[in-house]
């Protein structure tokens, strides 16, 4: 049987980190005057309550956790840390429709970027702190941060780090898990504030250097600015963002390597390698085709776009400075494509992962190999070294999901009433984790226009996605609950 009470004692102590976290915006209220102190740091009060009451009530649980109990806090985490995620904007009245509140913040969170606002920069410098705040806890894993603490009370963590790490293979840096938590989070942090000086550095003020830094490290997209990246009109912040999107869709292993110097490990890394040269093409495609269509704007701005939407949407970061809506229809084509590759595996970015994509096409080849020579012993080759079978059929899988779930979704969402164009890019954003899709979902549009039904049909698409189908879905099964 699944092990109810340590599910419950853990995402307490889930509530209580998420509560200290929250109770860091009411300060930025203060300090600026905004008048929603007294609501933030009442959220961060009832977030808190909530917390040691689930952790005094079942702290002399059995605290052995296995896979299912896994799977259960990490999915349950996500639900709960949302739901009172939210209060900050429910009770300063900033977004007063529940559904609404806990669409934004299960958006931010799960680091999506889909927003229903009209009027983002309508929000008090406390709500928008929050606001990013919250992907950047996402973007690396509200549970991986609890990682460094569940040891200490003698609760082991590597079930919970398997289950919400992206990607087919999370690595470890350290034999102990807490350790490899420890780093994972110190290049996040480094590498965040690198971001922040080099974006202050460019003119853009501190408040939205630190803002804009969490949410592209976390690929999350959210902005101060209800322009996104597009109102500062600078090419310097346009090329610091991409390229920090760039570093936020590389596996934080590599980064960690890169901080030690250990550069050989990176570029000996295929997946790295293609990932750039995924970025690389699109981008110079995208360009071509935009250079053909506005033969007037200069060959950097054009350039200086496109690497950026490419850089934004492979990474499902979702920031925009420009509607690439108005591109010609193939660019646009492109980018719907891209949608589908995400960054690298144990990186901040959603959709199915380049690791994913590498092996579905060695695989698909390797096939047409085996037709010729149906004796032949011909692995799929990862970094030169084999890849297990069970592991192709775990990607294989995966993606057969991924696209079975996204056109179910698409008829749900096609039913709601919405045309075509909208449900596809609506389905595809927030499963993949983007934001901004195509049709009345694009970088112009929010999510505002969807009815209740339809915000929490994507808000159960954008926690699929953040944690990898399989986690979720496998809680829909009968043998899950079976002795």
């Amino acid at each position: 049987m699944v092990n109810l009470k340590v599910v419950a004692f853990i995402l307490g102590i889930l509530l209580v980190i998420t509560a200290a976290f929250m109770a860091l915006a009411a300060p930025v209220s203060f300090f600026y005057g905004d008048g929603d102190a007294t609501e933030l740091f009442l959220s961060a009060f009832l977030t808190a309550l909530s917390g040691f009451l689930l952790w005094a009530i079942f702290h002399n649980c059995n605290k052995s956790v296995g896979k299912r109990e896994g799977y259960l806090i990490v999915t349950l985490g996500w639900i709960v840390i949302s739901l009172f995620g939210s209060l900050p904007f429910t009770i300063s009245g900033a977004i007063p429709s529940f559904t609404d509140a806990f669409f934004e913040t299960i958006s931010g969170f799960t680091t999506t970027g889909a927003s229903i606002l009209h009027d983002v920069e309508s929000l008090s410098h406390g709500l928008l702190f929050w606001r990013s705040l919250i992907q950047w806890l996402g973007g690396m894993g509200i549970i991986v941060l609890s990682l460094v603490i569940l040891p200490i009370l003698g609760i082991g963590g590597m079930q919970l780090f398997s289950a919400e790490v992206p990607g087919p293979t999370p690595d470890k840096l350290h034999p102990r898990i807490k350790e490899t938590a420890k780093r994972l989070w110190g290049v996040y942090c480094i590498i965040t504030l690198a971001e922040v000086i080099l974006l202050w550095a460019g003119k853009m003020p501190l408040f939205d250097a630190v803002n804009h830094s969490f949410t592209t490290l976390a690929t999350g997209g959210y902005s101060t600015k209800q322009a996104s990246i597009a109102y500062y009109d600078s090419a310097y912040i346009q090329y610091v963002i991409s390229f920090f999107m760039i570093v936020a869709g590389i596996n934080f292993s590599l980064s960690y390597f890169a901080l030690r110097l250990k550069l050989n490990r990176i570029w000996r890394n295929e997946e790295f390698r293609a990932y750039l040269s995924f970025i690389a093409i699109f981008t110079l495609l995208i360009t071509l085709l935009v250079a053909w269509q506005l033969p007037s704007q200069s060959l950097e701005k054009t350039f200086r776009d496109a690497l950026f939407q490419v850089s934004s949407i492979m990474t499902t970061t979702g920031f925009a400075t420009f509607d690439y809506l108005l591109w010609t229809t193939p660019a646009v084509l492109l980018l719907l494509v891209l949608m589908f590759f995400g960054g690298s595996a144990g990186s901040t970015s959603g959709s199915i992962k380049i690791m994913r994509v590498m092996l579905v096409l060695k695989n698909g080849l390797l096939e047409l190999k085996r037709l010729i020579h149906p004796n032949a012993i011909v692995p799929v080759r990862i970094d030169r070294e084999g890849v297990k079978p069970e592991i192709i059929t775990n990607v294989l899988a995966f993606v057969t999901v991924y696209i079975l779930v996204w056109v179910v979704g698409v008829l749900v969402i096609s039913f709601m009433g919405h045309d075509i164009h909208t449900s596809l890019g609506a389905v595809a954003a927030t499963l993949g984790n983007i934001g901004p899709g195509i049709g009345k979902v694009g970088p112009m549009y929010n999510y505002g226009h969807f009815s209740d039904a339809g915000k929490w049909f994507l808000s159960f698409l954008m926690l699929i996605g953040r944690l990898e189908l399989f986690t979720v879905l496998v809680l829909f099964t009968p043998s899950f609950w079976k002795k």
